[in-house]
């Protein structure tokens, strides 16, 4: 039986209920996921949010980012409308076994921390030769 496997699972049941695009506060950041090449690419929206309050990790196959959005409160201020969250920010995938998590990297870039992961050697795609044989006749 031939199984298709997905890089990625999704591990908060809220995102996958609302289709991954749910903000609120204190919880999951929108993202894209994608392969370029050899490598997978986890694009999360995380702007407002200070690079010194990122955490990413791994452990057993589970990317766990977290960061911290606050609000500067200036004395004197009465906000009218607050609609932008604060507090952290968390979204778990679990990776799939065809990813290298070993050498994980990632960068943030006008509010986009993106995580770059390559696949392993031997679940990338590869070419099969084939062979021909030339069976010989026998004459009677």
């Amino acid at each position: 039986m031939l199984l298709r496997t997905a890089p990625f699972r999704s591990f908060d049941a809220f995102d996958q209920f609302f289709g991954g695009n749910a903000v609120r506060p204190g919880a999951g950041a929108p993202l894209d996921a994608y392969r370029d090449g050899d490598t997978f690419f986890v694009e999360i929206d995380l702007p407002g949010v200070d690079p010194a309050t990122i955490d990413a990790t791994v452990d057993r196959n589970v990317l766990t980012v977290r960061a911290e959005r606050t609000r500067t409160e200036r004395e004197g201020v009465r906000r009218v409308i607050t609609e932008r969250p604060t507090g952290t920010i968390t979204r778990r995938l679990v990776l799939g076994d065809s990813l290298d998590t070993e050498r994980l990297a990632a960068s943030y870039d006008a509010g986009v921390l993106t995580v770059s992961i390559p696949v392993i050697e031997k679940a990338r795609p590869r070419k099969i030769e084939i062979s021909t044989t030339q069976r010989e006749l026998a004459t009677a």
